[in-house]
């Protein structure tokens, strides 16, 4: 005879499987967008470079032979997709909450979270391998269990397939992985977190040429020439950049610098030529001259920065802010990468329209996930809220890595930090004694912050709604 904890559990599990069942069949053999594609033609090449994560394309090459095409790395993503939700789920019903695991199995189905994982592109790919990581911890933990080495073991390896397949995935993985860790206090937390970043930046460059013998390209200077551009448009009268006056000059009649990304940077017909003398100077040397522009040129360096995280948060934008709907057609091929059927179309149209609303806003989940920091910290420990904490740290580290590092505002990037927070909430649950003050305060600020973006998206005017209009006029 089946207890109430038991049949609890089998229907998690069985709501679980039904979500994965139901995403192949809808989106099966999953989109590709023009990153996809050019990382399948490096597949069916055998020549790689490190502009796209090399991780990735090896991975994919060694799945080719299942078929032809994106479906076996969709029905991977996919897999440890539902894999880590259905886990998280599962052991919360197993802990008598139900609700709270049919919660988890809605946030992984909401359309802006679910249709970009559709598209086999490296931020889905990081999403389902963190997500199925911490499921197998969770399993464990919050079932007052302890995770055995083998959990854990499988645990570090999808954790690090996420740390290589995007650049800036180290400050989201690295910091879930300390948290994570048993027998760690705070100072010793952050100590190992800090020596865990400096190796992975200092092995991920010998891993991608070296390991997985992908040729360089100027990807590494891509952030330098971003953010000295950006400077030298702000301070064009400057002498002291490693940029002369015609081609400072040139940087503003061209408008090669967009808050929104660096791309018309590297457009040839307009402002390639004018940064050309940045990309041939040494990696090393080039990000010495950006330390030292910004320490010259503080006021010039943070207006650059602040304009590019305010347009990667996608705050105070205008509406249809461009690159945020799920991808809904296939970039244009011949290597055989079919797109899915109009169903799947037909649910990303619902998340295109999804991403124009509060939850889509990476800056939203921002002020969510430190509202919930703070009542994470004020609250004794449990399994649930260590793992809400984990969680916190892991979306809130990343989200502040953009401060400094990003070139681009494509809300892909933030899939798994708004994933995340929205997850540490369900963990959380319902406030408790003591709470209420910190709940109201987070919440107003919530209330400001959309509020304030929702008053943009009315004043402020169109923007370009195509990645050319963007490229040209951005």
């Amino acid at each position: 005879m089946l207890t109430g904890r038991d049949s609890r559990l089998r229907w998690a599990v069985a709501a679980a499987l039904a979500c994965l069942s139901g995403s192949l069949l809808l989106f099966w053999p999953g989109f590709a967008p023009y990153d996809s594609v050019a990382q399948y033609r490096q597949v069916l090449s055998g020549e790689y470079t490190d502009w796209h994560p090399p991780a990735m394309a090896r991975l994919w090459s060694l799945l080719h032979p299942l078929g032809g095409g994106a479906g076996p790395m969709f029905a991977l993503q996919m897999a440890l997709y539902w894999l880590g939700l259905g886990l998280i789920a599962a052991a919360l019903a197993a802990g008598g909450r139900a609700r709270a695991a049919g919660y988890v199995l809605l946030v992984g189905a909401w359309p802006p979270f679910l249709g970009w994982q559709a598209a086999v592109l490296k931020d889905a790919q990081m999403t389902g391998a963190v997500l199925a990581a911490v499921g197998l911890v969770a399993w464990w933990r919050l079932r007052g269990s302890r995770v055995p080495a083998w959990a854990w073991t499988l645990a570090a390896v999808l954790l690090g397939h996420a740390t290589l397949v995007r650049a800036n995935a180290v400050f989201a993985t690295v910091p879930l992985a300390v948290m994570l860790a048993p027998r760690l206090g705070g100072w010793s937390r952050m100590a190992a977190g800090l020596a865990a970043t400096a190796l992975v930046l200092a092995v991920s460059g010998p891993i991608n040429h070296d390991l997985l013998d992908a040729e360089p390209t100027a990807v590494a200077r891509s952030e330098a020439i971003y953010d000295l551009a950006g400077i030298a448009v702000r301070a064009p009268d400057a002498a002291d950049l490693p940029l002369d006056s015609a081609q400072r000059h040139a940087l503003v009649a061209g408008h090669c610098v967009t808050p929104f990304f660096w791309d018309p940077l590297g457009t040839p017909d307009r402002c390639d030529a004018v940064v050309a003398p940045l990309r041939d100077s040494p990696v090393p040397t080039l990000y010495l001259e950006l330390v030292s522009a910004a320490l010259h040129h503080p006021l010039a360096y943070l207006a650059h920065r602040v304009a590019h995280l305010n347009s990667t948060d996608r705050w105070l934008v205008p509406r249809g802010w461009t690159s945020a709907a799920p991808p809904a057609v296939d970039q244009p091929n011949d290597l055989g990468l079919n797109p899915p059927g109009a169903a799947a179309r037909a649910f990303q149209r619902a998340g295109a329209w999804l991403v124009e609303t509060p939850p889509a806003w990476p800056i939203a989940w921002i002020a969510a996930g430190l509202a919930a920091l703070v009542v994470a910290l004020r609250r004794q420990r449990t399994p649930q809220r260590d793992l809400a904490l984990a969680l916190l740290a892991s979306a809130l580290v990343l989200e502040g890595s953009f401060a400094a590092l990003s070139i681009a505002s494509d809300l892909r990037y933030h899939l798994w930090p708004m994933l995340a927070a929205a997850l540490s909430l369900v963990l959380l649950g319902r406030p408790r004694a003591g709470e209420r003050r910190v709940v109201i305060a987070g919440g107003a600020v919530v209330l400001l912050v959309t509020g304030m973006g929702f008053a943009a998206r009315l004043v402020l005017p169109p923007a370009p709604t195509s990645y050319e209009g963007m490229v040209r006029g951005g």
